[in-house]
C-alpha cells in the first residue's frame, strides 16, 4: 500500500504540478494521494474524473495539517519516505525500502520544513540536483516496483490506449 503526501499545494502556483503528481502517483502504482496547503476542489474533481475514466482504485483527499497526516501514518505503521534532493541516493536504499509494504511517500511543494526531515524514516534523493517532484515520484515508484508498474492493468477503465508504433488508437467504454 503506497500513499503519497503532497505538501503545501498552492492554488495559483501549483495546480498543474500537483495534478501531475496525482496522475503519476496513480499511473505508477500508488493507491491514494493526500495534499495539504490550499484546498482545491477543481484538483479533486480532475483527479477523480481521471480515476473514474481510466480505471483502477485511486483516491485523493485534502488534509489541512501535514503533521497530523504524518502522525496518523506513523501510528498505522507506515514507513515514511521523504523525497528530497538532499537525501541519500535511492540506489543505496531501494532494496531496503522494497521490504516495506506500507509506505507514505512525501513530496514537497514550497520549501519543506525541517520537521519533515526529522519525522521521515528515510530522506531519499533522486539525484542530488534540483528536479521536479513529478520526476522524483515517478522514478521512486518505478524503482520500488522494479518496472512492473509499467504493464499494470486498470480495472473498470472506460478508456484504454492501444499501443501503436505510429498513430493513436483509443478504445472507449472498455473493461
Amino acid at each position: 500500500m503506497i500513499t503519497v503526501l503532497r505538501l503545501n499545494h498552492r492554488l495559483k502556483r501549483d495546480a498543474r504540478l500537483t495534478t501531475h503528481c496525482c496522475m503519476a502517483s496513480r499511473a505508477f502504482g500508488a493507491k491514494e494521494i493526500i495534499y495539504t496547503g490550499e484546498k482545491d476542489e477543481k484538483l479533486e474533481g480532475t483527479v477523480n474524473d481521471i480515476a473514474n475514466r481510466w480505471g483502477g482504485k485511486f483516491s485523493i483527499r485534502y488534509e489541512k495539517n501535514y503533521r497530523a497526516v504524518l502522525r496518523e501514518f506513523k501510528k498505522k505503521g507506515f514507513f515514511i519516505c521523504h523525497l528530497t534532493m538532499f537525501g541519500i541516493p535511492i540506489q543505496n536504499k531501494i532494496k531496503e525500502i522494497r521490504k516495506k509494504k506500507k509506505i507514505l511517500i512525501v513530496v514537497g511543494g514550497e520549501k519543506v520544513r525541517g520537521d519533515v526531515y526529522q519525522i521521515a524514516d528515510m530522506n531519499i534523493g533522486i539525484t542530488n540536483q534540483p528536479h521536479s517532484e513529478v520526476a522524483a515520484l515517478s522514478i521512486f515508484l518505478h524503482e520500488y516496483f522494479q518496472g512492473k508498474e509499467l504493464g499494470k492493468k486498470f480495472a473498470r477503465a472506460k478508456i484504454k490506449i492501444v499501443p501503436m508504433e505510429r498513430g493513436k488508437k483509443v478504445i472507449k467504454s472498455c473493461d
